[in-house]
């Protein structure tokens, strides 16, 4: 076996992913590692997906427009089009994103009075008994 290769026990240690994780990833034809006999050969291309895969799924990003967005890669035209499209799927996420910690915010800052007005509750009946 090259460097160029790793199995899946070394792809588990770099990626700290499990052996299901890659597995499914490659039952959703997202990594498509070389087989040899019962042993998986993962190659560069793989590692770069299985990046690429890793920081999508980080940022919320669905599984298929993973898998869309890997299926633009093209060098021939120096991956243009796939920059373009990672770019509006970023673009829109970090929109869902912000709208999602905004209505955070205003659920933590609820919570926040809910809790002193409790609290002044609770005093109060203290108090009175």
């Amino acid at each position: 076996m090259s460097d160029a290769h790793m199995t899946i026990r070394q792809m588990c240690d770099r990626f700290n992913v499990t052996p299901r994780t890659l597995r499914f990833y490659e039952s959703r034809e997202l990594i498509s590692p070389e087989r040899r006999g019962q042993h998986r050969l993962y190659d560069r291309a793989d590692r770069a997906r299985l990046t690429l895969i890793l920081r999508g799924k980080r940022f919320g990003f669905s599984l298929e427009q993973i898998r869309q967005l890997l299926e633009l890669y093209d060098p021939a035209e120096r991956n243009r089009t796939q920059t373009e499209a990672t770019l509006a799927t970023a673009q829109a996420r970090l929109g869902d994103m912000i709208r999602q910690q905004d209505e955070l915010a205003s659920a933590i800052t609820e919570l926040r009075q809910l809790i002193v007005d409790g609290k002044a509750l609770l005093d109060n009946l203290k108090s009175e008994a």
